[in-house]
């Protein structure tokens, strides 16, 4: 029988690792409630312990407590980071010696939060019963966020919501988007989001007041040009698109695709619909900034603006829309941000981009060219930050290999380039199937690299207790194995080039990329001895789901690894290498699942449309 460690033996388990952390020997015995003398900089720290676990009951704020917290503003300063903190654990002193156990200092509202969160671990690890140490610690990158997909069928409940600011703000995570199409509740514009579960602007406030009492900047997001197919396929609003019909195909990149996409930037009615769109968004938010996104418009001189961007070059047309756009978000004293690819691919017109707008560099691949991209834009002089990705998205299980990668190309751009900030992004294509906890792995990855600035991930037992409760501190190593499930089919799965080398698949997992094509398609990628490894990687770690975490969270892992055998076996099964008898109930078993553990965390619309996809997979399985 495994003997599994017990966390309170074991050196400090924090994420994001901190930059120094030195034990001193002897233990300091605190009691519960614990007393913290904080003084008018409780309202920075109380949030904090709250959502570490340790609120109402579990402390007393009192004078002369067995915590102190203080401000010394000249922690800061000389190259130091303002959102700095140092923890003093004094062992304990004899009786007669009254002082304070434990001693957090900061030079500012920020560095007292972070080392609240960090003071929170430690006591979720050791308890009553604290080594003495000293931890000293700051951030690399200024901007630490997360961006959420709320437009590809998942809308998160507002109790999730609440869940995911608590969590954050514990990994030091200080900006936070929900990436919007159509799912905001625009008066007058009903037949967009009807049946999508929109948020509401009574509802983003809410979100806005937990995210500013734990030190996380609430920042508005719709996309103002580009993928608003969502509002354009419908009759309305056509006429304004681009590609202003649903048969006419174009090229996105060497791909076609029907029908419409982005606004047409030679139109005056596109603009007014952005106005109308930011007029009702803007105003529910107190950071005074907005993401307005405008990438990958790759329709523009397709369609309707074809002419223009023949006549002008499609750079002018597009940086031309995007400054009408930058006019509104001016009028509304509000600071604009937006994804620079479209503007990285035309680098001859990098000066378009203006002085005030934040460049977003996103890339999802280990190759993705960050490096170029940070030397391009800083040698500019604009602001910029790195955006690498979860790698959950199309996948359901996680791409590990893939994202860490992505991860590590994406820090070492940002230190090189003087980025000032990481956005962590969570996509939803093809459904949004990827179960929360492999989301959220992915992301506090992406969150230890923008606060140490270092590359090679995060320290896996910090995060399994820190993050998901598992005091066994297995589950976040098993979340890493589960995305290298199909590692070998990824790799191989187009083939080889002429000298040899395989041909690794992009932006998907080989498993989820297989249940897209059609059972009798004679196209069957990656090896039979692949997809063998792959069933038997998933069938091991379906039998190992880690026991130490909460009910919901160990359904949901449970759910990834059904799912990833589900679609390995229809892809096996599609090539005659096993038997088909059982596929269809299996599938449709956990599409059951996919639908009862959606209803815990995420609103009803949306969901037709991602369980959709299972579905296409299983209806032409022979019965």
């Amino acid at each position: 029988m495994r003997v599994m460690p017990d966390p309170a033996m074991l050196p400090p388990l924090i994420v994001p690792k901190p930059l120094d952390v030195v034990r001193s020997g002897g233990v300091a015995r605190l009691s519960l409630p614990l007393t913290i003398d904080a003084g008018p900089h409780r309202v920075h720290v109380e949030p904090l312990l709250a959502a570490a676990g340790f609120g109402e009951g579990k402390v007393a704020w009192t004078g002369g407590g067995a915590v102190r917290v203080s401000m010394d503003r000249g922690m800061a300063g000389d190259g130091r980071s303002d959102q700095g903190y140092h923890i003093d654990v004094v062992a304990d002193a004899p009786k007669q010696e009254k002082r304070p156990s434990i001693v957090l200092r900061a030079a500012s509202a920020a560095g007292l939060r972070h080392g609240a969160a960090t003071l929170g671990q430690l006591l979720r690890q050791y308890g009553g019963t604290m080594p003495a140490m000293q931890v000293g610690d700051e951030p690399v990158l200024s901007h630490r966020g997360v961006m959420l997909d709320i437009s590809r069928d998942r809308v998160p409940t507002m109790e999730h919501l609440r869940e995911i600011v608590n969590t954050l703000a514990l990994l030091k995570c200080n900006h936070l988007q929900l990436y919007t199409e159509h799912t905001f509740a625009y008066a007058g514009h009903e037949e967009v989001w009807r049946d999508a579960s929109p948020m509401t602007g009574a509802e983003y406030e809410t979100l806005d007041g937990w995210c500013r009492e734990v030190g996380i900047t609430l920042v508005a997001n719709q996309n103002c040009f580009g993928h608003l197919a969502a509002w354009l396929k419908k009759p309305r609003y056509m006429p304004m698109a681009e590609i202003d019909s649903l048969e006419k195909v174009w090229k996105f990149m060497e791909w076609p695709r029907p029908g419409p996409f982005s606004l047409c930037p030679t139109d005056p009615r596109s603009i007014e619909l952005v106005r109308d769109m930011l007029s009702q968004l803007l105003p529910h938010f107190s950071s005074k900034q907005v993401n307005i996104n405008c990438d990958e418009t790759f329709d523009v001189g397709q369609g309707r603006s074809e002419q223009a961007v023949r006549e002008r070059g499609g750079a002018p047309v597009y940086f031309d829309f995007v400054d009408q756009v930058l006019a509104i978000v001016k009028e509304h004293g509000f600071k604009p941000m937006f994804w620079a690819d479209i503007a990285l691919s035309h680098p001859e017109q990098i000066g378009r981009i203006a002085p005030e707008l934040l460049s977003l560099a996103w890339g999802y691949e280990p190759d993705s060219d960050f490096d170029q991209w940070g030397r391009v834009l800083h040698g500019a002089g604009r602001e910029f930050w790195v955006c690498p990705g979860t790698s959950a998205w199309r996948s359901i299980i996680g791409r590990t290999g893939e994202r860490r990668g992505n991860i590590d190309t994406a820090i070492r751009a940002a230190t090189d380039h003087e980025s000032t900030g990481l956005l962590m992004c969570d996509w939803g294509d093809l459904g949004h199937r990827q179960q929360w906890p492999v989301s959220l792995h992915g992301l506090v990855d992406g969150l230890n690299a923008a606060w140490t600035g270092q590359p090679g991930g995060v320290d896996l037992k910090a995060e399994s207790l820190q993050v998901f409760g598992d005091a066994s501190l297995l589950v976040a190593a098993w979340l890493e194995d589960v995305g290298d499930i199909d590692r070998e089919a990824r790799r191989s799965y187009h083939g080889v080039d002429a000298s040899g080398k395989t041909k690794r698949i992009k932006n998907a997992s080989a498993l989820l990329q297989d249940s897209t094509i059609a059972w009798g398609e004679t196209h069957q990628p990656s090896g039979m001895e692949d997809w063998t490894r792959a069933r038997d990687a998933a069938t091991w770690l379906s039998e190992r789901v880690p026991a130490g975490v909460s009910p919901l969270l160990r359904d949901e892992c449970a759910q990834t690894t059904r799912a990833a055998r589900a679609l390995i076996w229809r892809a096996l099964a599609r090539r005659g290498a096993t038997e088909i008898g059982g596929l269809r109930s299996e599938m449709s078993e956990m599409i059951a699942e996919h639908r009862r553990l959606w209803a815990l965390r995420s609103r009803p619309g949306g969901l037709s449309s991602s369980v959709s996809h299972y579905e296409k997979a299983l209806e032409d399985v022979p019965a």
